[in-house]
């Protein structure tokens, strides 16, 4: 879709000041799809020459915000890890096409902050941290699970960058599981739940989107009981919290959530179904 009140496109290695009307284009996937009548002018980041994904010395992957959806499932496909699993089921939630996946952006999916992002899954899931760049040249770090705080909604200051996401050595040696479902075969995610299982420890962590208007991440020092995740998860998601849209009611969303969790808890857990 051309974006006729778009009146420049700015090379963001150009340090210039942020004004109104101004927003970062990574792949452009969101920001083309649909009338952008408040935009003037795109800060084009496609030319930063950040490396798409970069291993840290002490095992945590660095995911840069411009990394595109088909590099970070080559990255997945290689990656030597027990949660290496987990890149490419995200990635396939996308239902996208080649020329989504060759564009689309990690930083994009996360900075949309749609309930159904998958980025948002992976990385709220893996105990994702994002790193912040603002217009004066500070830092800051948040955890995926905050820089989400509602449907579209994210922790992100007028001007600020996602420049990175990190994901813990830790979190890449989980067990994974992953459910999706949706209210048809090439539909958007309904509900997703991931859950993660630390062999170090034993603890599991529970990650709930595309049900939810944010993600919920519920960490358990040792796998609760069915009764027990249950609970929980009714404790921690306000009956407000539910998303409503023509992807699925709320109420069937809850119940896919809380089915599917019981699901992971047991895969992971290995007990059976009685």
């Amino acid at each position: 879709m051309d974006l006729n009140t778009v009146l420049e496109v700015s090379d963001a290695r150009r340090r210039e000041p942020w004004r109104p009307g101004d927003a970062w284009l990574g792949g452009g996937t969101y920001l083309f799809s649909e009338p952008q009548p408040h935009l003037r002018r795109l800060v084009d980041l496609s030319r930063m020459g950040w490396e798409p994904v970069v291993h840290r010395q002490d095992g945590a992957l660095e995911i840069a915000a411009t990394c595109t959806i088909a590099q970070l499932s080559r990255c997945g496909r290689t990656l030597a890890a027990e949660a290496a699993a987990l890149f490419e089921q995200c990635c396939r939630a996308f239902l996208a096409s080649f020329k989504i996946w060759n564009m689309a952006t990690v930083g994009g999916n996360l900075c949309n902050g749609l309930p159904a992002g998958p980025m948002i899954s992976l990385t709220a899931a893996l105990d994702g941290e994002c790193l912040l760049r603002s217009q004066g040249g500070t830092s800051r770090r948040v955890a995926v699970a905050d820089f989400i705080t509602g449907a579209g909604r994210k922790d992100l200051g007028e001007g600020e960058l996602l420049r990175s996401v990190t994901l813990p050595a830790r979190a890449l040696r989980c067990r994974t599981a992953f459910r999706q479902a949706s209210l048809y075969g090439l539909g958007r995610s309904g509900a997703l739940v991931i859950g993660t299982l630390d062999p170090l420890d034993g603890s599991l962590a529970v990650t709930i989107t595309a049900a939810t208007t944010r993600p919920f991440r519920l960490w358990f020092p040792l796998p609760p009981d069915g009764p027990g995740l249950r609970s929980a998860i009714e404790a921690a998601v306000g009956d407000d919290e539910w998303f409503d849209d023509i992807h699925g009611l709320p109420a069937w969303r809850r119940h896919m959530t809380f089915r599917l969790a019981e699901e992971i808890r047991r895969e992971l857990t290995k007990e059976s179904v009685r």
